[in-house]
């Protein structure tokens, strides 16, 4: 089939990789325009468009699907579908009606759970056992169309959301090829979505991020595995910020947020510290930030 690829972050690249090792021609890609990034907020390309350029393949960037330009030029492409993964815009209707099989995308959840933008955060913070992947065809709703396909994926006792991300963008891959395959074949048909097990993954902010000490272990944990690497967990010390990597369960009672070595206390159990990035310096162990630091006796995160 006669493709365009719309996506933009670095979970995306797998899918256009396997895409252009198909049997299927792939003709341009669609991306969000360059953005600022790093210390000097210079204007970066996100990673799908520096893909394809190394690709040789046409980028469409615009500010938004609806603009009339970005349609008349999608419509010259003689488009039979447009695979989407993390494209990170919503599509007007007029442009989901220009491929003839329409935008199917591949969403990282067994919709109807976890429609929205972090359904891989909201698994790991929910304490879910098992998640996946699923193509479906996109429609005005969020995450509402019909489904093609599924793939689910096991979340291990210490996935980060990084580490349960990475598998399931090489699963759904796997899964978005095979779902044009089976398009293209006619032996595939959308099914609509089940109205129960709906449930909503809105974006977690930085303000989300922050640990709550006074919650139970189980909770900080999940929530500093779900931000971990994006947005990253947080707590204050000194009335300074302080990213927290990956922590530990242990059996050793603290009050909430009081200190013990590298030893934190919540409602419940105390947890282990592991890395840890100050303000304004790099990731470090917590053991060796915390003796440098001396705290004294009474102090705590905040």
């Amino acid at each position: 089939m006669r493709l365009a690829f719309a996506g933009t972050p670095e979970v995306a690249v797998p899918a256009l990789d396997a895409l252009l090792a198909s049997r299927h021609e792939v003709v341009a890609v669609i991306t969000r325009p360059d953005a600022p990034a790093g210390r000097g907020r210079t204007l970066r390309p996100s990673p799908v468009k520096e893909r394809a350029l190394s690709a040789g393949l046409q980028v469409l960037d615009p500010r938004h699907p609806r603009e009339d330009d970005f349609q008349v030029r999608l419509a010259a492409l003689d488009l039979e579908a447009i695979p989407v993964v993390a494209y990170g815009a919503l599509i007007p209707r007029a442009a989901l009606d220009i491929p003839r099989l329409g935008w199917i995308n591949l969403h990282f959840s067994l919709l109807p759970a976890w429609r929205g933008a972090a359904p891989v955060q909201h698994a790991v913070l929910a304490g879910d056992e098992v998640t996946g992947a699923t193509t479906f065809l996109i429609e005005e709703g969020l995450d509402t169309g019909p489904y093609f396909g599924m793939v689910t994926e096991e979340i291990r006792p210490t996935d980060t959301s990084g580490d349960l991300l990475g598998r399931l963008s090489t699963a759904g891959a796997g899964l978005l090829v095979a779902t044009l395959d089976a398009m293209e074949e006619g032996g595939i048909t959308a099914v609509p979505q089940p109205f129960e097990g709906v449930s909503l993954a809105p974006k977690i902010s930085v303000d989300d991020a922050r640990v709550d000490w006074t919650a139970p272990a189980l909770r900080v944990d999940r929530l500093v595995r779900a931000c971990t690497p994006a947005p990253g967990a947080w707590t204050t010390f000194r009335g300074r910020r302080v990213k927290l990597g990956p922590v530990t369960m242990t059996a050793a009672q603290l009050e909430p947020g009081a200190l013990d070595g590298d030893l934190v206390g919540t409602a419940t159990r105390a947890v282990r510290l592991g890395t840890v990035r100050p303000e304004g310096k790099g990731e470090m162990a917590a053991a060796d930030w915390l003796r440098g630091l001396r705290p004294t006796p009474g102090e705590r995160f905040a």
